[in-house]
């Protein structure tokens, strides 16, 4: 099946959850125009799963059967579609998304799907009735969205490895064929080793490899708090987000931190100093309730590198760079410092 981007390429940015982002936006249109599977690399919290549920909003409504193979009315896959004439729906692209999450304890059964003892005792265990369906079904003719490849056991990887080569599956020693008409996207974080299995050579070779990275600018990444961030009735004056923003990103980019803190921290900050100044009766946000939150939001977020991590706790380490950043801001008590 082939995936027509080609008009929503040509306007305005298609992928409006996402701010910023603009070279890894290039790079997924261009894959995506030609249909190339795709594997989203970046830290957590910059976006990966917002931009791959972007794209599903991208594909236009199609008439589908409600079977769980999402049969196509006018070729049937499936055996309940083939024996009757098939229901059908209109179903938008966003609901044609499919997550499967990485774990070590994922199975093969849990993706492609099973035989059922029962129903093979009853038409053969070699028939298309005793077949249960995993989530790779689902996808067809949508986006199969894969989080974490990289956790997921060596057997699934070779198990996507058929499924995308030659549209087959084994299961249990028998061969099901399975529709592959839908895009895979993955993702993983290449700075997470535990429990993470390395991306066979085989596997790479069949996706294209897309960067994310942290917001390029202060200024984009007070735009991403302020549109994703909960509020509260209470107002965040804009220089204690810009001071809330330069102090998470002063965090990300030390020396000493390995494990570097997301944009979910900024937003956590955000809405966590919001919910301190409501509980104190206060109108207005000052450093004081950015202070209260910090290490409740950032010091389990947090890895220092090994000739740091053994010196000192991250909250001992938090707490000695917030006393460097309102000596270097020049904060007094009236910024709530």
């Amino acid at each position: 099946m082939k995936f027509d981007f080609a008009k929503q390429f040509t306007g305005d940015d298609p992928f409006t959850d996402i701010l910023g982002q603009d070279r890894t936006k290039f790079q997924l249109k261009s894959a995506l125009l030609m249909n190339r599977h795709l594997l989203i690399v970046g830290a957590p919290g910059i976006g990966k799963t917002t931009l791959a549920k972007n794209v599903a909003k991208l594909l236009p409504p199609k008439t589908l059967s409600t079977c769980e193979f999402h049969c196509d009315p006018k070729q049937p896959r499936c055996t309940a579609c083939r024996k009757k004439q098939p229901r059908t729906a209109r179903i938008p692209g966003a609901e044609r998304f499919v997550r499967v999450q990485g774990s070590p304890d994922l199975t093969v059964e849990d993706l492609l799907g099973d035989i059922d003892p029962i129903m093979a005792l009853k038409f053969g265990p070699s028939s298309p009735e005793a077949f249960s369906p995993g989530k790779i079904f689902r996808a067809n003719h949508g986006i199969l969205f894969f989080d974490e490849v990289n956790r997921a056991p060596e057997k699934i990887q070779n198990s996507l490895l058929q499924v995308l080569e030659e549209g087959t599956a084994t299961l249990s020693g028998f061969r099901v064929e399975v529709p592959t008409n839908f895009l895979f996207i993955g993702t993983m974080n290449p700075e997470e080793a535990a429990a993470t299995e390395k991306l066979s050579a085989v596997f790479m070779d069949r996706v294209d490899v897309v960067h994310m990275s942290y917001p390029d600018s202060q200024d984009l990444e007070e735009q991403i708090v302020r549109k994703k961030g909960k509020t509260l009735d209470v107002e965040f004056p804009q220089k204690v987000l810009r001071l809330l923003i330069v102090f998470v990103r002063r965090i990300r980019e030390h020396k000493d931190v390995q494990k570097k803190p997301s944009v979910r921290v900024s937003i956590g900050l955000f809405e966590r100093a919001q919910a301190n100044a409501f509980l104190h009766g206060l109108s207005t946000v000052s450093m004081k309730e950015v202070q209260e939150a910090i290490i409740s939001v950032l010091s389990h977020r947090i890895e220092l590198k090994p000739s740091v991590k053994y010196l000192q706790t991250p909250k001992e380490f938090l707490a000695q760079e917030l006393e460097k950043f309102a000596r270097d801001m020049g904060l007094d008590g009236g910024d709530g410092l």
